[in-house]
This record gives C-alpha cells, structure tokens and sequence, in this order.
C-alpha cells in the first residue's frame, strides 16, 4: 500500500493468485494449497516487495512450523550410553599361556624342517622346451567396471505445479521453482534423483517411459535410481526453501 502497488499487478509480476496473496498478507495459511506453496510464495512475494526473504522464511518457520524429530528426541542417561559404548567384555589370556603357545610352535617348526631337509636328495633340474606364443592367439580381454547408470527426468507441466529436484548427493538441480502450462521444466540427468511435487499437474517420463504422478492431498515424492523408482513419504522428501 506504501508503494502504492494493486494487488492485480503483483498477480500478473509473481504469477500467484490474488486469493493467495491475500491469504499471505492475512496469514491465513489454511487457505493455500500447502506448506511447499506457502515457503514458495513467502520468497517470490517476498523478493518481488524488496523484503529479506531469507528473515521472512526463518519468521515463517519460527512461529508456524512445529519442531523437528531431532529437537523432540529425549536425552538418555549419560551411564547407559557409556555401558553400550564399552560393547561385551573381552576374555584376556594370561601371558605365560602366551609365551608357552609360542614356544611349541618354535619347536614343532624346527623339527618339521629339520625332517624335510634330511629327506631331501639333489636331483638334476628337468629342461623344458621352450614354448613361444602363437601369432594368432587373441590378447586377454580386458574388463572396464561400469559406472552407475544414470536417470534422465522429464518434467511437462499440466497446470500450476511447484517443483523441488536433487541429485543423491543433495545438490539442487531445480530450486523450488512454480511452473505453469506452456513453460519448459529443464531435463536433467543423474545417478539418483529426488523429487518433490506441489500436485500431480505434471506428465514425467523417466528415460523416455511415461510414469503416472500418484495425486496426493499434500506434496508428492519420489525417488529415481537405476531402472526403479519409488514414492517417497514427506518426511524424506527433498525441501528446496
């Protein structure tokens, strides 16, 4: 209002609903399509205003997103973890057992060789022909090890979709990004990847072969590695915000 900016034109700059952005303002978050959508739209709009998005985002968190299962973990006892760190206790051998193994073994070896040396006669060392390789013998072949395959994904958008894509060593390949109809999603290719979806409003192929997206009343995951994938639940699903 400061800036005396209508809420249509911000609609038409960010590509969010008015209906959203009001909700935003008001912060009545039950009215938007979820937690992902509301992180996204918190940073579009956000940066659109010359906000700090980075504060608005850790504000949002702080007061709206409930702890995480790390900081509700209770601590245990300080003497049971030192009793499981010790592990089982260890049968110690007394040290002349040791010393009276070690002399046996001293004397069964010299005996042995001392009967071996007795047995043996000189004897004349055979000759063999020499044998030389044939011209038409193939080289030994040799055998590279193969990498990892690697996955391709290709993302089409149906409608409003947001999407979040990393790579299995957690690197961002798509960063939280809303699509809509019309607009190309990058495709991009890798070892392992982990997807996160707003909504099925999207056709995937994963190297070439069509895979429905399972609608779902929240975000949407999965995980590509190899030639198999699988549906991933959200708490192990990839957050680009």
């Amino acid at each position: 209002m400061r800036a005396k900016i209508d809420i249509n034109e911000v609609e038409v700059r960010t590509k969010i609903r008015a209906k959203y952005l009001r909700a935003l303002e008001n912060e009545e978050w039950d009215l938007l399509p979820g937690e992902v959508y509301v992180k996204s739209f918190l940073r579009t709009y956000g940066a659109f205003l010359g906000l700090d998005t980075r504060q608005l985002l850790d504000e949002f968190k702080r007061q709206y997103e409930a702890p995480s299962d790390q900081e509700l973990r209770p601590i245990a006892p300080l003497g049971r973890d030192r009793d499981r760190d010790r592990g089982p206790r260890r049968l110690r051998i007394p040290a002349w057992v040791m010393v009276v193994v070690v002399l046996a073994l001293v004397v069964a070896t010299l005996g042995y060789v001392g009967s071996q040396t007795g047995s043996k006669t000189p004897t004349s060392p055979a000759t063999h022909p020499a044998t030389s390789p044939s011209r038409h013998s193939a080289p030994p072949r040799r055998h590279h090890p193969r990498g990892p395959a690697r996955v391709k994904l290709q993302l089409i958008p149906t409608g409003q979709v947001y999407v979040c894509l990393v790579d299995g060593t957690g690197k961002r390949l798509i960063s939280g990004t809303i699509y809509s109809p019309g607009q190309t999603i990058p495709t991009e290719s890798a070892s392992k990847l982990l997807l996160t979806l707003g909504n099925n409003a999207v056709q995937m192929k994963v190297d070439g072969v069509t895979i429905p997206v399972t609608p779902s009343a929240g975000s949407i995951g999965y995980e590509f590695q190899g030639r198999a994938h699988r549906i991933l639940p959200v708490a192990q699903q990839p957050r680009c915000a």
